[in-house]
């Protein structure tokens, strides 16, 4: 298997051992748009890996920060309680960058920029560039690919 990101259309397609399309997903990622630079808050191109998958079993809606769990549960009136909070909700696919000096090393790591594919509230845009840099997925979605993919899957994110 092996996952690409289209920044463009801001669709997630996950492709088989036969390269066909077996799903595909609307995302959202960063309002900035692309970019590797550390503090951009855009997102990274390139070829990466999942280096960790956070979060199985976690219920519908868990928020994370610092990829722990906190014991809370998204809801609308929670996210109007925390205006501001960039979700991180569900679950965690953390990514790592494949190319020295474009995503990996430096100032462009990726890993160390915190990048993830991740579930985010049900209230936000799908299709339209509004995160910070990750690749933001509807929490149904984010649980279905989480349960498809192992570490070390491939994962392209092309303009």
């Amino acid at each position: 298997m092996r996952v690409r990101v289209d920044i463009g259309a801001q669709v997630l397609a996950l492709f088989g051992e036969d390269g066909a399309c077996i799903r595909r997903y609307p995302v959202s990622t960063a309002a900035n748009g692309a970019g590797e630079e550390s503090g951009s808050y855009r997102t990274p191109r390139g070829r990466h890996r999942i280096r960790a998958r956070i979060g199985a079993g976690a219920p519908y809606g868990a928020v994370f920060r610092g990829r722990r769990p906190t014991g809370e549960l998204w809801n609308p009136a929670f996210a109007a309680a925390h205006p501001g909070r960039d979700w991180v909700l569900t679950r965690i696919l953390w990514l790592c960058g494949e190319e020295p000096g474009r995503n990996r090393g430096g100032d462009v790591d990726s890993m160390r920029r915190y990048i993830y594919i991740h579930g985010t509230g049900d209230d936000q845009p799908m299709g339209a560039p509004r995160s910070h840099g990750c690749v933001r997925m509807r929490n149904r979605d984010i649980i279905e690919l989480f349960e498809l993919l192992p570490v070390g899957t491939p994962v392209e994110i092309v303009e």
